[in-house]
This record gives structure tokens, C-alpha cells and sequence, in this order.
């Protein structure tokens, strides 16, 4: 192949199918006639099926701790994990720019192959399309996912009531502010990582429990965007703590200097959780038990009210969280 993806490499041609045979099927197929297909057949386990869809863009293409191609793997596995759900295949569609450099799809197709063996899923189908030079951000991935959950799970922001507890899986915001440090658009270098991963582990530790209400992972709008969706739909107000909540330094130092609120910024690997609050304490052992949980945290509760979020200060007082109206940052996810 040429060293660069041209637009005849979208085509339908000679290119096309060396790209196809040569990088997506051996790196992403078990089966390399699956890959051939215009529908995968899928055999499922029982229970409730649930599907997702997303997309991704993001600059760069490669971050601390990640890249677009692990992100669009980890994104969709955690939006069905989050569901209650062991996902279980994924489609993918790549549109990608002329111009890429081929060694660098290369290693975007093996990050995402490595996400998706460490998440327990198959890519079982896909598609493939070139768009001219100038016309994208040199790579775009959608992905759908099927994933089974088990029959009667009952997740969601209806189950939420007054006097649950909220958990937070990790630091938030570190996302965020690793992609915004790789751009070097503020004059800002540092080594924070990317939290993005698969939160399979953690969901499914909490997944027995009978007082599990509701759990989402915090992306695009951050923490402070799913404390809004949960008070704006039950009508409850969320308080929060604001000296529970885990910020590492190095977010909270950026932030401060660019004028940024980290419970906006984006997380990709974190899990909010409202649990009751007779189980709440049992829920942080389970994820403080974890790799991935150890600086889990329970940051706050849901209160009767008016559909508001509100934060104590350390110093005892009270100030509203508005919602996100403005983009906190140029779009990472």
C-alpha cells in the first residue's frame, strides 16, 4: 500500500481491499470472512438485549493514555456496562481522510483491537469510507454495540429516590484536560494520562446489588452534566460535597489557570453511580476494591427539591451548579 491513504483507497478497488485484507480484518476479525459479509450473524446469550451507537472525534488522534481508536472501543463498551449490561459485539464504521498517514491507522486499528480483546468483544462487521483531504479531522469512527443484560434489571433515573447516595468510580476530569495538554494550544505540557478504559469491572461489581439505582458514565459535559440530567428528569435536587469529590492536582492546577471547571471536563473511564443509601458504603468497598476503583468516592446525595444541584463549599456554604451551556473546551470526544 501506499505510504498515505488516498482517496482511491475508498473507492471500492485494488486499495480498498488491500486496506481492508491487509489492516482491519487480520488486526480486528476472528473470522476473516466475516469480514466479507453485508450482515454478521450473531448467536446471543438470554436476557434483556441492549443496543448503543456513537461517534468519535477527537485532536489529537493519539493522547496520553489512549487514541481515538481504543476511545470508540471503550466508549460504546461503556455505555452498555453502564446499562447493566455485559456487552458482547460491536460494528464499526471508519471514515477516514486522505492523507492519513497508513502507519498511524495502523496503530489506531491495534489499539482498538487490544481494547476490544481486554472488553470481551468481537467487531463482527463494518464499513469503510475516504473522504478528501480538508474535508475531516483525519479519522472518524461510529460505533454500534449489542450487549445482554440480565431479565428484569431495573436501571435508571426513574428507580432514583430521595436520600440515595451518589459514588463517583475515580478522579474526574483527567480526560479532558490530557487531551487539552497534547494539543500544547495553551502553552501547557505536562504527563497526565487519559483515564479512558473499559468500566466493565466496575459495573458489574455493583451489578448484585438490590439498591443499585442508576449508573452512567461521565462524558462529554462531565460529572456535573449527569448531575443535571438526574435532577432536571426526577424533579429531586443533588447535593454535592465539593471537598468528596476526587480531582487530581494536576486537573485542578490546569483548570485554575485557564479558568476551567473540572467537574465539566469530559472523563471516559469513570462510573456515577446513585445507590441506596443502605447500600452505599458496601457499593465504595466493592469499587475501592478494584484497580480501577481505588480512589472512588461518595460525593454527595439526592435530596427533595426542586430539580436543582447544588454544592457545599468547605467552608459550610451553598452554591448552585449551573448547567453547561457553553463548550468548556474544543470538542475531545
Amino acid at each position: 500500500m501506499n505510504e498515505h491513504i488516498s482517496l482511491a483507497h475508498g473507492n471500492g478497488g485494488r486499495l480498498m481491499r488491500q486496506l481492508i485484507d491487509e489492516l482491519f480484518t487480520p488486526l480486528l476479525y476472528h473470522d476473516p470472512q466475516q469480514a466479507q459479509l453485508d450482515a454478521a450473524p450473531l448467536a446471543l446469550p438470554a436476557g434483556e438485549v441492549m443496543i448503543s451507537t456513537d461517534a468519535f472525534t477527537v485532536k489529537p488522534l493519539e493522547f496520553p493514555g489512549g487514541n481515538i481508536g481504543s476511545l470508540a472501543i471503550h466508549g460504546t463498551v461503556n455505555d452498555l456496562a453502564v446499562s447493566g449490561a455485559t456487552p458482547h459485539s460491536l460494528s464499526l464504521n471508519a471514515i477516514i481522510e486522505e492523507g492519513l498517514p497508513i502507519e498511524q491507522l495502523r496503530r489506531l486499528i491495534e489499539a482498538m483491537a487490544i481494547a476490544a480483546q481486554h472488553s470481551g468483544v468481537r467487531i463482527v462487521c463494518g464499513d469503510t469510507k475516504v473522504v478528501a483531504r480538508g474535508e475531516g479531522s483525519g479519522l472518524y469512527l461510529a460505533t454500534t454495540g449489542i450487549g445482554v443484560r440480565p431479565a428484569g434489571l431495573a436501571l435508571g433515573m426513574g428507580q432514583i429516590q430521595a436520600g440515595d447516595k451518589i459514588l463517583v468510580s475515580g478522579p474526574v476530569g483527567d480526560h479532558g484536560t490530557a487531551v487539552m495538554l497534547a494539543r500544547e494550544a495553551f502553552g501547557l505540557r505536562g504527563d497526565l494520562q487519559s483515564d479512558a478504559a473499559s468500566v466493565l469491572p466496575l459495573t458489574q461489581a455493583l451489578l448484585g446489588m438490590d439498591g443499585l439505582r442508576f449508573m452512567r458514565d461521565p462524558t462529554r459535559g462531565g460529572l456535573a452534566t449527569v448531575m443535571h440530567e438526574i435532577a432536571l428528569t426526577t424533579g429531586l435536587d443533588i447535593g454535592l460535597q465539593e471537598e468528596a469529590i476526587p480531582i487530581r492536582p494536576a486537573v485542578r492546577s490546569v483548570c485554575e489557570i485557564l479558568g476551567y471547571e473540572p467537574l465539566y471536563l469530559a472523563c471516559e473511564g469513570r462510573v456515577v453511580a446513585v445507590v441506596a443509601a443502605e447500600q452505599a458504603e458496601a457499593a465504595l468497598m466493592a469499587w475501592q476494591g478494584l484497580p480501577d476503583g481505588e480512589q472512588a468516592a461518595m460525593i454527595g446525595e439526592v435530596r427533595e427539591g426542586q430539580g436543582m444541584v447544588v454544592m457545599q463549599t468547605p467552608l459550610g456554604g451553598e452554591r448552585l451548579l449551573a448547567e453547561l451551556e457553553q463548550e468548556p473546551l474544543p470538542r475531545i470526544c
